[in-house]
């Protein structure tokens, strides 16, 4: 095999192929990257029975061939090297990188022991690339981080006709978006759960190409994604996710409205004091919302600032790092705050001016903490 391609073509191709690699794969050759030069195109697929990601590139094709080398190497060679034209070529069991002045000599693998990759489902449907992004983006920070609960770990997609909803939750909190799409069959209902960890891969390194096609297969195994050339599968997360739409109170008689970056700043100052599994209070009253946080001989900071109230005075407590994170996912001029009773979880929706309705496309269902008497 024997090809001549753009170092930063080339670099970015490796980089986000490799990208899904474990570091610790449970047989050598799925540390591997396969590469295949045919008829002026260089396809690179990587695969660790899990996820699945391939994609082609131009390239000026010498030779034709197929190689498995390793992937992490690979991609940290190719960004080291100067930003000139790669030569890549085999010789028995090794393959040499030459960029200018710069040589590597890399051994193979037996591409013969590599597992056949996954072939992409049919194409479900279209959605816009930055608006799933945006999506995404939104609700994977509801998502659990513990592994032992596998199922939290997922972020649920749920299909209906052209309105695809993203539900996430870690138990603590909850956030659901909508977004629409394009179905190429009218009418689907359907759900899958997939990674978060996947969803976020997908959203960072495909929402900017333009339209992101994805694939779901009939029996609800495997999900597929593909913009500009890059297609990825993913296995779904196996299991019966909560039904967590129940959460979301049927009526919230106080309403509270808050400009949404000043109350993102005034979080951030007064949690300074909050110590470690701390809360930050909000006492919500005509005109304005205290926060404070810090009790007894330790530090304490309180800010008040302007808030519309709708419904009678309310004080609740939240976990300071669950509030930023719901806060800073919106980018609505305002932020509402809709109550029932104090020990009851509170729903955060975007609000666009201050006495305005809130857009629910979006929702962030958080839980108060306990306060002390």
């Amino acid at each position: 095999m024997k090809f001549r391609v753009e170092r930063d073509v080339l670099a970015e191709a490796v980089t986000w192929t490799a990208r899904s690699l474990s570091p610790r794969p449970p047989v050598p050759v799925l540390s591997g990257l396969l590469i295949k030069a045919a008829a002026g195109t260089l396809s690179l697929a990587s695969f660790d029975y899990e996820i699945s990601a391939r994609l082609e590139i131009p390239a000026d094709v010498a030779e034709e061939g197929t190689i498995l080398v390793s992937g992490r190497l690979l991609a940290d060679i190719c960004r080291s090297l100067p930003s000139a034209p790669v030569e890549v070529e085999t010789e028995g069991t090794k393959v040499t990188l030459t960029c200018r002045n710069s040589r590597f000599n890399l051994a193979t693998m037996p591409e013969g022991e590599y597992p056949e990759l996954p072939t992409p489902p049919e194409v479900s449907g279209i959605v816009d690339g930055e608006a799933f992004s945006q999506a995404v983006s939104q609700v994977i920070i509801a998502a659990s981080r513990d592994d032992t609960l596998p199922i939290l770990t997922g972020v649920r997609m749920e299909i209906e006709d052209d309105l695809i909803t993203l539900l996430a939750t870690d138990r603590y909190r909850l956030a659901l978006r909508e977004v629409t799409w394009k179905p190429r069959t009218p009418g689907i209902s359907t759900s899958a759960l997939v990674k978060a960890k996947t969803l976020n891969e997908v959203a960072k390194t495909l929402g900017s190409a333009g339209d992101l096609s994805i694939a779901l297969s009939n029996d609800r195994e495997l999900i597929g994604f593909e913009s500009g050339g890059r297609r990825t599968t993913s296995l779904l997360v196996d299991g019966d996710y909560p039904k967590i739409r129940a959460l979301f109170p049927e009526s919230t008689p106080i309403h509270a409205t808050v400009e949404t970056n000043v109350l993102v700043e005034a979080v951030r100052r007064v949690s300074l004091v909050a110590e470690r599994n701390t809360a930050v209070r909000m006492a919500f009253s005509a005109g304005q919302v205290t926060l404070d946080a810090g009790t007894g001989e330790d530090a304490q900071a309180s800010e008040a600032i302007e808030a519309t109230l709708d419904g009678d005075d309310i004080t609740v407590a939240f976990n300071p790092h669950y509030l930023s994170e719901g806060l800073g996912a919106f980018n609505s001029k305002f932020v509402r705050f809709s109550f029932t009773t104090p020990p009851k979880p509170v729903v955060i929706s975007a609000q666009e001016d201050a006495i305005g309705e809130d857009r629910t496309d979006y929702r962030y269902l958080l839980m108060p903490v306990r306060m002390a008497n």
